[in-house]
Order: structure tokens, then sequence, then C-alpha cells
């Protein structure tokens, strides 16, 4: 990364703060504290680990409630469902008491509880073990303790999904097929809870086949077959009472329940619950006491290797809120992007069930379905790189990586050209969603989507090279350059090349195109994807790679068309595409050439343009997809992204607590 960009960032954000550093002390005072009880899971904390996490609260009836999520437990349909929920009740029931409280502490990534009545009290600590996929509840007594855990599952029998609630299984709620949910199963051992959902099916090779690209099934492994995932919950004072219920063998001081979850393909359920046993065992090898440091460790070392606090010398809270919004943030984050897959924009592993009446549904439900879509996905993305959570950053790179090959593949089979493209819109595994690319596929050609807003909408690629090239920056991976950025560029890089022909000036033609979602087809040139492979040949050029691809690279570059441009109101400007077809959503496509493809802003040249562009955007709202709080910040904007930030940290969901 050139020192005259880093530069430019730090100027730009020290005019976006603005004001005088006199904050609190740190970390641990934005600590989130309840001090009562909460009615549902709309009042729940989040926790994980990265990969495995849980929802956390206390009824009013002193009942400890906790759904338990995974990032990769997808089911046959393609849904990314909770693993299950747990409720744990004391006697005497010392939480249901008003002396209640409930604290997140962020610098050990642990939820405190303690209730009292009197002289009788009961602390608990839950945390979700940092390197190792296990939930421990533990905690202690002064009074014994009688100590129901009961597993309060709802996928209890095979259903149909239809109506609104059928929207959470988006990319086939137009199947000609009823689409079903299927059961977990429970499985009877003794003194301990364990179940899990296998899938018997899958809908893999019906995505393959409505596009076109089954053939893709005979090199392709299906990943979603025999996918297994689910829990195996004990204790050393826990007996069992039935397949969905422990309790303590008589009443205890000391408080110990561990929750191991596990997700793998196994060809049959008894196959996975050999494999969890085995996991459960194998975490005895280590000291529980060196578990909890080496936990305490990571979270001490998280916060430690750097953090944001904004203060105000008037001490206004709006202000406090942004310290408080950014740190818990990232430590969302860290609680869910260590895993198997990358964060989901709906919800991540904390969405919850509904107690809406026009959406009475299980935690299972996430609107719009277990489909990845770039532009929701990028932006958290992006702050992990500037907030040095590189480690955070693997699971997007993975995914991508690793549908790359069906990519490829379907480049070859609807275009007969090689290189890769990723759509908006995307399973885990690369292909389009079925309800986005069209069921009826008479009389249209293959690769052609029937959604407009998605249809040329392919640019995601090139921002991730982009993305990619700044974590090499930061690590200087050369195993990442080698075995990653470079492969990956090279595909996409592949397509564009190969795709597109010149037009009369001998520039690559981007046509047929759209820019964003918002300019349909009729757009030429568009700005992302001019002004990206714009901003990414250059810096590819300058890697240690393949001396034959770094001539590509500069081929191609020699080849691209002039960022758009033009006046209005006199004043030169950028524009959203050299042409552009009907305008059909709300983004500024034309601001992507300042982010995040950085060709103007602070100590660069022709600032001027960049601020006439940014003063006379359309869509001026701060919430949503819109970029204009980073893009006032990078030309220096300080009071508008000031403001916009602030709002943006102090609004809630009034549903949540």
């Amino acid at each position: 990364m050139s020192k005259k960009f880093i530069n430019g960032l730090f100027i730009a954000g020290m005019l976006f703060l603005g004001i005088s550093c006199t904050p609190k002390s740190g970390v641990a005072d934005y600590n989130v504290v309840w001090e009562s009880q909460s009615q549902n899971s709309r009042g729940s904390m989040p926790i994980g680990n990265g990969d495995l996490g849980a929802n956390v609260w206390v009824s009013p009836e002193g009942e400890l409630t906790f759904f338990i999520s995974k990032s990769d437990a997808w089911s046959e349909i393609g849904r990314l469902l909770k693993i299950g929920k747990i409720k744990m009740k004391f006697t005497p029931n010392l939480l249901a008491d008003k002396n209640f409280r409930q604290e997140l502490d962020l610098e050990t990534g642990m939820i405190k509880i303690t209730g009292s009545n009197g002289n009788d009290k009961l602390s608990l600590v839950f945390w979700v073990d940092i390197f190792f996929p296990v939930i421990h509840v533990e905690g202690k007594s002064t009074v014994p303790v009688t100590i129901d855990v009961v597993y309060d599952g709802w996928r209890t029998e095979r259903r149909e999904l239809t109506g609104n609630e059928l929207f959470s299984a988006y990319g086939i709620t137009q199947s000609p097929n009823p689409v079903i949910a299927e059961p977990d199963t429970v499985l009877p051992r003794e003194n301990c809870l364990i179940w899990c959902h296998h899938n018997k099916r899958s809908i893999w090779k019906e995505t393959l086949r409505v596009q076109a690209i089954d053939k893709f099934a005979e090199t392709g492994t299906d990943p979603l077959l025999h996918r297994t995932f689910g829990a195996f919950v004990k204790g050393p004072e826990f007996v069992g009472k039935s397949p969905k219920e422990l309790t303590t063998k008589k009443a205890t001081k000391r408080i110990e329940l561990n929750i191991f979850a596990l997700t793998e393909m196994s060809e049959s359920v008894k196959d996975w619950e050999t494999s969890v046993v085995k996991l459960s065992e194998s975490w005895k090898s280590a000291p529980a006491v060196h578990r909890k440091a080496n936990h305490k460790d990571y979270w001490k070392n998280f916060w430690g290797s750097n953090y944001i606090v904004v203060g105000s010398s008037t001490g206004d809270e709006k202000i406090s809120g942004v310290t408080r919004g950014y740190l818990l943030q990232r430590y969302i984050n860290a609680c869910a992007s260590r895993g198997n897959m990358p964060v989901k924009f709906n919800g991540s592993i904390f969405n919850v069930d509904s107690a809406q009446a026009d959406r009475p549904y299980d935690a299972d439900y996430r609107s719009w379905g277990g489909c990845y879509w770039w532009q929701n996905t990028r932006l958290p993305y992006w702050s992990m790189i500037y907030s040095g959570d590189f480690e955070l950053m693997a699971p997007l790179f993975k995914m991508y990586m690793n549908a790359l090959p069906l990519a490829k593949y379907r480049t070859n089979a609807y275009y007969g050209h090689a290189g890769a493209y990723f759509p908006e819109t995307m399973y885990f595994w690369g292909a389009w969603n079925n309800d986005n690319y069209g069921w009826d596929r008479e009389g249209k050609p293959n690769g052609l989507s029937d959604n407009k807003y998605i249809r040329y909408e392919w640019q995601g690629g090139i921002e991730l090279i982009a993305m990619m090239l700044d974590y090499y920056d930061f690590t200087q991976d050369r195993a990442f350059l080698s075995g990653t950025l470079s492969p990956f560029a090279s595909e996409i890089l592949t397509f564009y090349r190969e795709h597109y022909k010149k037009g009369p000036d001998g520039k690559i033609l981007f046509d047929p195109a759209q820019s964003l979602e918002t300019y349909w087809e009729g757009t030429i040139n568009p700005m992302p994807e001019v002004a990206g492979l714009r901003f990414v040949l250059p810096r590819l050029m300058q890697l240690d790679v393949d001396p034959a691809f770094k001539e590509k690279c500069k081929e191609m570059l020699s080849d691209m068309p002039e960022l758009p441009a033009g006046e209005k109101d006199g004043k030169k400007v950028l524009l959203a595409g050299e042409q552009l077809g009907p305008k059909n959503n709300q983004e500024n496509p034309e601001l992507y050439a300042l982010f995040p493809y950085r060709h103007y802003g602070m100590l660069q040249p022709d600032l001027d343009i960049a601020k006439n562009t940014y003063a006379k955007r359309i869509h001026k709202e701060p919430w949503g997809w819109q970029q204009n709080s980073i893009q006032a910040a990078l030309i220096g904007e300080a009071d508008q992204a000031a403001a916009m930030v602030t709002e943006n940290f102090n609004t809630k969901n009034k549903e949540s607590r």
C-alpha cells in the first residue's frame, strides 16, 4: 500500500474525528450490563468463538436460555440453521429475583450472570472456548441448587415451508416442488443430551441442473449431502431424565455444563455421534485452567492489539455511542468470523426467533435465506482489514476460492472462454440461486438471469481482488499471495479480458453491462468495472508474481477505457457509466472511483473532482449499503462523516434490548 494513501487515510480519519481525546479508560467501560431479566430472545446477548455462537438471556421466570449456532450448519435446502436451544432452571430460583445482573465482559469474551436473595447468591460464567468448539456454563452457588437442563428443539417433524416463511429458503421459493424442512434426530444416550440434523438429500444438483451446468457434478462434490451438525451436552453433576432433559444427581453448589458442537460430512447419524463423542473426549487433554487462561489471553491480545476510543470534552453521550458501537461491532465480528463460512449479512449466526404477529417464525428463519450477497457482505470485511483483524478475513477468501472451480466451469459452459465470474447473489458453493437465475429457461440463453437487478452485476470479483491486495499489503503473507491472491486475480482478469470486445477506439467496451444494481442493461462502461480494473491492475503489476501474468496485466491496463466523466452545473464530475440504462435502485456507482477503488482522495490529484461528484450524488442517506460516510472522510468532509457515523452508531432496533 502506498505511503501516500496511508497518510491520506490518517489525515481523513483525524479530520473525521475532529474532537478532543479525553476518552473513558478502555474497553471494559463499554461492557453491556443489564440489571433485569429479558422478556424474550430479543433481549439476548451474543457470544461466540468465531464459529460456534450463542444468544444468551435469562427469562422473567429465571431460566437461563440460549440458542446455539454455528457458521456451517447448512440444511438440505441451503438454509443456515441453528444448532438448537437449551433452557436451564435453578431451584431455588435465584435468577428470578430482583437482585439480578447480566454483563457482557468484552475483555474476556464472557457473559457473567448473578442472582441473589438475601445471603443466597448464584454466580454464572457463560463462555465459548475460543480454541475449541465447546460452550461452557460454569459457576457456583452459596446454597445447594437443583438444576434442570432441557433441550428445547423445534425441528421435531418434517414439514413444508409455505407463505411468508418460505422467504427463508430464498433461492428455491419458486421451485415447482414443495419446499420441505426436515426434522432433527434426538439420540438416546446415558446421562447426556445429544441431537443432530443429518442431510439425507440436497438441492445442490438441482441448482446445477436448472443453471445448465449439471455436468459439474461429475467432478464437484455436493456440499450439502450428508452434512451433519448438532450438539452433545453433558456435565459432571448431571444425570439423564429423558432424551431431552438432564438434572443434577443432587443439589449442588458447583455448576458445570459443557456443550460440544460439531459439523461434519457423515454417511450416517451414528458416524456423527461417534465423532462428537470423540471430540468431547479429546477436549480433556488440556487442563481446564489452561483452557480458560488461553481463552482470556486471546481476547486480551485481541483488544490489546488496537482499539479506538472517541472522546469529547463535553461528555456528549452520542460521541460515546460511536466508541460503544465500534467496539461492539468489532466484538460481533470476532464472535462470528473465524469459522468455515463468512459472516451472513442477514443476522450472522445471531438471528433469533420472531415474536411478531405477522412473522411468528422460529430461529431458523432469516429474510433473504441462505445465499450470500456480495454488496451486503463486503463492508464488514473492509473494516476488518483496517482494524488489523486479518485472521477474521480468512473465511471470506476461503469461500470464494472454494467456489472458483465452479465459476470457471460456468464461464466456459455459458460463454466458451476461460476465466471466472461471480454473480452478486450466490450459494456458498458459487451457484446462482435459482429464484434469481430463473426456473423457466424456455427460450432463454444459458447464463442470462431473470433478475435484472443482478443480471450483469459481476464486479464483486474485482472488489475482492482489491480487498485481497490490501490484505497482502498489510500482512506480506507470501503463502496468501501465491495460493489465493494470484490465482484468484488471474481467473477474474481472464474473464474480463476474454469476455468483452474492443470498441472503435481500440479500448475494452463493457457492453452489455450494468452499474451495480442501480443502472440496468443499456449501461456501457460502468464506473465500478472501469475504476475497479484500473485500480487493481497497476497494483498487481508491482507484485512478485509470474512475469507473464504481470505482462497480461500491463496489456489489459493499456486497453482500459478512461473513467467515465462529465459535467454538472459547469463542474467536472465522475459518472456512473459512459452511458446509463434505466435507474432501478439506490446506489452512487460513480463514487466507486473514491471508495472502494481509491483513484481520488486526500493528498491525491484532482480532489475537487471527487468533491464535486460527492456533492452532486443522488443518494445521501447514511444507511443500507451506502458508503457516504467512508467517502466523506476520504475527501476531508469531516463534519458530514462525523454526523453520519454518529447517527448510525446511536441507532438501534427498537424491538431489541
